[in-house]
Formats: C-alpha cells, sequence, structure tokens
C-alpha cells in the first residue's frame, strides 16, 4: 500500500493546486516566485517526484497536456477531493500539535564547548551576519507584497519567520556577549596541538596574558 503521509513539499503543491489546476514547471516558478523555498527545500526534480506520489495516491490528478513551440510537453494537473481532504487535514495537524524537527543547530549549540571560545564568537558573529541578511530579505518581501496588495492571507508566514529570526538574533547576541565577557566559563585549548589545556595550564595561560584568575 502507497505511503499517504503529506510531505511539506506536497503540502505546498496541494496549496497551489487548490488555486487552480497547472503544470509542475509553473508550480515550481510560484513556489521560487513567492519564497516559499524558504519554508520547502525543493528542486525542480523533487518536485516533478513528489507531483507523481500525488498522482499515485489519488491526491492530484491529469487534466491534460499542453506543448509550446518546441518545448517538451507539459502535464496540468487539478487536485483531487481526496488530495483536498489529505491537504486540509495535514494543516490542521500541523497547527494542531507542536513537534520537535530536531534542527541541526541546537544540536551545534549544544557542543560548542567542544571548540575553542575565540572560534565560537567567530562562527557565531557569521551566523548573525547571515540571519541579518535573511531578516532583510524578509522584510523586503513583506513590504513587496504590501505594495502590490497581496491579500495578507497569503504572506502571514512572512511576519511569523520575522519574528522568529529576530528572536534568535536577539539571544544569540547576548550569549555571545555572556561567552565573550567570561559570564559563562569556557575551556582553554592550546593553540599549539588544538587539545584541551588542563586546568592548572589554563590558569597559567590566563596569568601569562594578563587575566585574573581569581
Amino acid at each position: 500500500m502507497a505511503e499517504r503521509a503529506v510531505t511539506p513539499l506536497a503540502l505546498v503543491v496541494l496549496g497551489l493546486l487548490e488555486e487552480q489546476s497547472m503544470h509542475p514547471y509553473e508550480m515550481y516558478q510560484l513556489i521560487i516566485a513567492r519564497q516559499e523555498d524558504e519554508l520547502v527545500k525543493v528542486r525542480p526534480g523533487s518536485l516533478y517526484h513528489t507531483v507523481a506520489r500525488l498522482a499515485d495516491q489519488g491526491y492530484v490528478q491529469a487534466e491534460g497536456v499542453e506543448r509550446e513551440g518546441n518545448r517538451p510537453e507539459r502535464t496540468t494537473y487539478r487536485i483531487t477531493e481526496q488530495g483536498r481532504a489529505a491537504m486540509r487535514q495535514r494543516v490542521a495537524d500541523i497547527l494542531r500539535e507542536p513537534t520537535n524537527e530536531f534542527p541541526a543547530f541546537p544540536v551545534g549549540l549544544a557542543e560548542s564547548h567542544n571548540l575553542p571560545k575565540e572560534d565560537v564568537l567567530a562562527l557565531l558573529r557569521e551566523r548573525v551576519q547571515a540571519l541579518e541578511a535573511r531578516y532583510a530579505q524578509i522584510n523586503a518581501a513583506g513590504e513587496s507584497a504590501v505594495a502590490r496588495a497581496v491579500p495578507r492571507r497569503y504572506w502571514i508566514v512572512l511576519p511569523y519567520l520575522r519574528a522568529t529570526i529576530g528572536a534568535e538574533l536577539d539571544w544569540l547576541r547576548r550569549f555571545a556577549h555572556e561567552v565573550d565577557s567570561g559570564g559563562i566559563e569556557w575551556e582553554r585549548y592550546d593553540t599549539a596541538t588544538g587539545g584541551r589545556m588542563a586546568p592548572e595550564e589554563s590558569n597559567g595561560a590566563a596569568v601569562s596574558n594578563g587575566e585574573s584568575t581569581h
């Protein structure tokens, strides 16, 4: 029996087909234009595979084939009643129940004590810069949606992304300040070998650098 789980990309596809029938290439163009690739990982190949899988599940159905000039034929799909019900059920499940999606960053953060303090601070600065750029990009997307009078229901995710990125930026800046100021005790590493320094070696290095061990 075919697996009937609706993946995030499948959910986006079903949402597009709920708007109107279209072919996969048109779906891909819309996903990129609407910046929904910020929400799901998508490539043309994975999109075509997802559409084919939805068709096998009976969630979408081929409606016709079109050809423009010498371009390959394109199959237009529409959502079925079964697909509409599955989409609505999946949206309801996601909204209702928080789930741990096990992102990689918290794992890296939890293990960051295995790196020298200087390296951690430099890496955090890089992350902050990347997040600031993404924050600005999302702001610009929201302003563009307002300027084009796009109904707000179609871009409500943008304020959510802005809020979550803003919260992460605030936390990262505070955390970096704590690490840099010594508010969080950090192990010392030998610059030559990269190995951890024993407490007595660490204290000696601190004194030689003019730092207080008290």
